[in-house]
């Protein structure tokens, strides 16, 4: 009797996130480490952020205090985040009022969303899509609109989205640089997306944590480039890409005060607050001279150009990216119509962990001809992986 109830509790607690299961991340993980294959699957780089960055962590960790800190994060991070704002987008940004720092993007945009959505609201994603946005949509009690981008550029359809919006429309998400395509949204897109969010008196949510890895001269759009999001954007970025500290987990959400007031409330129950060491370490990160910025984007354009070419050396169609650090590759040009089972058989067969991006979609057979490659990768890992595609493509 007893050992039923407890069952029942148990799902209970688990239903609005049952459906997800275990993040496709952490499977193909175990599965390459099984097979001790080249991971080429989760998008965290296999070497290390600056080392000044690490000592100034060492230093502050030793010298304390190691207590709890300021639940927004402590003001000089606050101070360094409102300045890069200035500094790359010529945007005054109040670090008192408008700079919350989280624990990574997934808690910012966790605080994000739990702090303005109501049970029944209605949320619109762009699929391909991140796959924390809709476990986390689940946990709010949000309803889900999806949209897909169109064609080989992955562009946005405008007429879609503009059927999708209405009056219970309570906000949209943009991730952008875009993960899994590395699409780059442009300034129509975005002037499109706030016009709507405007009329429809919604919010615009933006994961911009690729924003600093922009390729081909592309500069990044952030939502407060576009005048009607000033005071209904949630800008969302973190420290973990640009400075290859993905585990440090550093984020933080910029929107107006009102809207801050939101995410501080929400965010001041999940974490309370981060750790100041840390914090005080990547504001002397972001703070870091231009050349760090432009060493940063030559590196992985390097590695871009090398990876899409050797991929298509390979035989797979590909699709190169605007941004972030993925490439697409389409596997019907390898004789394969299913991403999960080619991910199985190419970490098991040729030792190589890929990630298939029909987990990125609601509707899994639509992204069944893709899989995402990462390439924030030594040069070797990239070298060893490759080598080990063309040995098995043979």
């Amino acid at each position: 009797m007893h050992h039923n109830s407890e069952k029942s509790k148990k799902e209970v607690v688990i239903n609005a996130l049952r459906p997800f299961g275990t993040t496709i991340f952490t499977e193909m993980n175990i599965l390459a480490q099984t097979h001790k294959a080249v991971n080429l699957s989760q998008g965290s780089p296999d070497f290390e952020g600056p080392v000044e960055i690490k000592e100034k962590a060492a230093q502050a960790i030793l010298r304390g205090p190691n207590q709890y800190t300021a639940s927004t994060g402590i003001p000089i991070l606050r101070k360094a985040i409102s300045n890069k704002m200035e500094r790359f987008y010529g945007k005054k940004v109040d670090e008192e009022l408008e700079i919350t720092v989280t624990s990574g993007a997934t808690e910012g945009l966790c605080a994000t969303l739990l702090g303005i959505i109501e049970p029944g609201d209605e949320v619109i994603l762009l699929e391909p899509f991140y796959d924390s946005y809709p476990p986390v949509l689940a946990m709010a009690g949000a309803k889900i609109r999806y949209i897909s981008l169109k064609g080989d550029n992955f562009s946005l359809p405008l007429k879609e989205l503009e059927e999708e919006f209405n009056s219970k429309t309570r906000a949209i998400i943009i991730n952008n640089p875009h993960n899994p395509t590395g699409k780059v949204f442009t300034k129509d897109e975005l002037t499109h997306i706030g016009r709507l969010c405007k009329k429809f008196d919604a919010y615009a949510i933006g994961d911009e944590v690729y924003e600093h890895i922009v390729y081909d001269k592309k500069k990044h759009i952030t939502l407060f480039d576009i005048p009607e999001l000033k005071d209904r954007a949630f800008v969302i970025s973190s420290t973990g890409k640009t400075f290859s500290m993905t585990g440090w987990k550093i984020g933080y959400v910029i929107a107006s005060p009102e809207l801050s007031k939101a995410v501080r409330m929400t965010h001041q129950f999940i974490t309370f607050c981060g750790q100041s060491a840390l914090q005080e370490a990547m504001a002397f990160g972001i703070n870091m001279p231009d050349t760090y910025y432009t060493n940063l984007l030559s590196d992985y354009t390097r590695r871009r150009d090398w990876l899409c070419e050797a991929l298509i050396n390979v035989g797979f169609t590909i699709h190169p990216p605007e941004g972030a650090y993925y490439v697409l590759a389409d596997i019907r040009s390898m004789g394969f119509d299913d991403d999960l089972d080619f991910c199985k058989i190419l970490t098991k067969d040729a030792g190589v962990a890929a990630i298939p991006c029909s987990f990125f979609w609601h509707q899994r057979k639509q992204g069944k001809n893709l899989v995402r490659f990462c390439f924030c990768k030594q040069d070797e890992t990239l070298k060893k992986g490759v080598e080990r595609l063309k040995k098995w493509a043979k």
